[in-house]
């Protein structure tokens, strides 16, 4: 299976080995706070998530699962 969004492309695989429960993926994007309110414009009750604003200076918005994985969205710093 395949999601994506713009120019990112995620393929997920169910296989046995293929992954360990508690990965994350760090996804670089631009308008970070924008996609914030798409999700939470959508009312899921189970995923609210907010944006960060990480001590190097990158803005983070993460997604999780039930097995711990995560997306982390990211806008870089600039300078």
């Amino acid at each position: 299976m395949q999601v994506s969004k713009g120019g990112c492309v995620l393929h997920l695989s169910g296989h046995h080995g293929d992954c360990t429960p508690g990965s994350a993926v760090r996804i670089a994007m631009q308008g970070v706070d924008r996609y914030q309110q798409q999700l939470l414009a959508k009312r899921y009750k189970y995923a609210r998530p907010g944006v960060e604003q990480a001590p190097w200076g990158d803005r983070e918005l993460r997604v999780g699962d039930p097995s711990g994985n995560r997306l982390v969205f990211f806008e870089p710093a600039e300078g």
